[in-house]
């Protein structure tokens, strides 16, 4: 039985899993000045709502659109970014997530109505931090808080925590 693209493109990058967060990452680059990493989620594997103490970069590389979302503690705003490569209908292939703003991302529902892209199960990112990445510096969104702290998000909140 032929192995799926994720699980091809799992073990060709020597991606492991992301522990707390999800997904599956691999650190491609690490200096004084900032960390780089390919992430890949999956439907099962998704990117728990969490908060970083510095600015964090995405990329989108390859396969499905991503929904992510971001829930700002300073403005209680909530704001949902399509990441991927259909530029021309809306997506980003970049973005960019201030330092203290809750985030987290899955793959975006197949589309309903016209022409339905073909689905893959995956979606290869990349996400760079300057300065870099610090375990000290990651918080994991408890889902009751957050649902307090921003109400009208509750639905997104509930899929995006464990």
């Amino acid at each position: 039985m032929r192995e799926s693209p994720a699980a091809q493109i799992i073990s060709s990058l020597g991606l492991e899993p992301l522990p707390e967060e999800g997904g599956f990452f691999r650190q491609t680059w690490h200096d004084a000045t900032g960390t780089a990493i390919y992430f890949l989620i999956t439907p099962d594997a998704f990117s728990a709502l969490h908060r970083l103490n510095h600015d964090e970069i995405w990329h989108f590389y390859a396969g499905d659109a991503v929904d992510h979302v971001q829930l700002d503690p300073a403005s209680g705003s909530l704001r949902r970014v399509r990441l991927g490569a259909d530029v021309l209908e809306g997506e980003q292939p970049q973005l960019v997530v201030p330092a203290g703003v809750w985030q987290g991302a899955r793959l975006a529902a197949a589309d309903v109505g016209g022409s339905a892209s073909v689905r893959q199960g995956f979606a290869l990112l990349g996400c760079t931090m300057s300065p870099g990445w610090d375990p000290s510096g990651f918080t994991l969104g408890a889902r009751a808080e957050l649902e307090r702290a921003f109400p009208d998000g509750a639905e997104l909140i509930r899929d995006l925590t464990r």
